[in-house]
């Protein structure tokens, strides 16, 4: 018995190389990630004068596009992926924090005025909850189906 233990604590320190070294590779090559091409896409679009809804569309597409996954990317994991990707590589991204927050603000949006709706219709008033940014003719990040 005495013998596994040296055995056990060369696997975990060969373990622990592999994930060092690993981690490294593992950061480069998430830059190739859809998350970091749409992070990509998304920033450069932004930074070059674009607002969000056109940037934010030309960024879902190609995370959509890329993904490999059985199933469609949700517009609300495309913006966490984007998110992601700046927040573990800033350098990569320089200023695009500044625009992150507009990915969620819909979302805050919906939430206020579902309370604000909740709140309204026990005073006997209605209120109709509408993203802001949504238009009838083009899918924004609010249309939870459109994708």
């Amino acid at each position: 018995m005495a013998h596994v233990q040296p055995v056990r604590l060369l696997a975990l320190a060969l373990m622990g190389w592999a994930g060092c070294s690993l981690g490294a590779g593992a950061l480069a090559a998430d830059l190739s990630s859809p998350g970091a091409k749409g992070a990509q896409v998304y920033c450069y679009m932004r930074s070059s004068g674009n607002n969000h809804e056109v940037s934010w569309l030309a960024a879902y597409a190609l995370i959509k596009r890329q993904s490999a996954s059985l199933f469609k990317t949700s517009p609300e994991h495309a913006a966490v992926m984007i998110t992601e990707a700046v927040v573990q590589n800033p350098g990569s991204f320089p200023d695009c924090g500044r625009y992150l927050g507009d990915l969620y603000t819909n979302t805050v949006n919906r939430q206020k005025q579902a309370a604000e709706g909740t709140s309204g219709s026990s005073s006997g008033g209605s209120t109709t909850a509408v993203a802001p940014a949504a238009t009838a003719t083009s899918p924004t990040r609010s249309d939870r189906y459109a994708y």
